[in-house]
């Protein structure tokens, strides 16, 4: 959800020093800096929320598979 919320407040002209804004990039740089070295840019678009959202619902559906099974 935190990517979800800083990929949408990328898109509003918001102080970077809010303690929100900061808060938010702290828990989810760790995720999306890796991506974001792997994938390219295309434009202006930054794909790396994407993939990381899409990512970790893979990686929480192995892991509930994994434990009912």
């Amino acid at each position: 959800m935190a990517i979800f919320v800083r990929a949408i407040l990328s898109w509003f002209p918001i102080d970077p020093h809010n303690p929100v804004v900061m808060f938010l990039h702290e828990i989810t740089e760790p995720i999306l800096a890796p991506l974001r070295q792997v994938l390219p840019r295309i434009g202006f678009l930054d794909l790396s929320p994407l993939v990381a959202i899409l990512l970790l619902q893979v990686v929480a559906r192995l892991a509930a598979n994994a434990l009912t099974s």
